[in-house]
């Protein structure tokens, strides 16, 4: 735990107009997320392209590199068909954590991070303070895709004897 940050709680929300990879029109998603060598991925979601997960996982984060997030088909009888991927910055959210802030109004907006030709956002993230905590809300574009954007909320979770921010 010596050089552990702190732990990247990652709530996959929703997936929005994902691209149909069955011949029949629709798909299975699932979601995963890779850091160097961990890999976490979401339940499936039967028949849709506009899937709800709901689902929090959490990540251990060493040094605040992007995460690769990869969106797939589950198929029954081949290897699952990729549906986009993209890439969740966290630095601008280490950033903010790093400020320390305490005991702001609820919903306060700290920071805003445009979308751009080198990031994955879909449109204007906003890091937030919610209900005594810093979030930060995204809809990143799949890339290599048709079409498609996931929607995640990003928090933070400090560890008791990591290093810390």
């Amino acid at each position: 735990m010596d050089h552990l940050l702190g732990l990247l709680s990652i709530r996959v929300q929703k997936g929005v107009n994902l691209a149909a990879t069955d011949h029949i029109g629709g798909g299975d998603p699932y979601v995963v997320f890779r850091l160097g060598n961990q890999t976490l991925k979401t339940g499936v979601v039967k028949n849709s392209l506009n899937p709800v997960w709901d689902e929090v996982l959490t990540l251990p984060i060493f040094e605040p590199i992007p995460i690769n997030m990869e969106v797939y088909d589950k198929d029954r009888f081949s290897r699952d068909d990729e549906m986009g991927d993209a890439e969740l910055d966290i630095k601008p959210l280490i950033e903010v954590l790093r400020l320390r802030l305490d005991d702001l109004p609820n919903e306060t907006i700290i920071a805003t991070i445009k979308p751009t030709r080198t990031n994955c956002l879909a449109e204007e993230s906003s890091i937030t303070w919610s209900k005594g905590e810093v979030i930060q809300n995204m809809v990143l574009r799949l890339r290599n895709a048709v079409s498609g954007e996931v929607e995640v909320q990003l928090g933070w979770i400090n560890v008791p004897g990591s290093k810390g921010l």
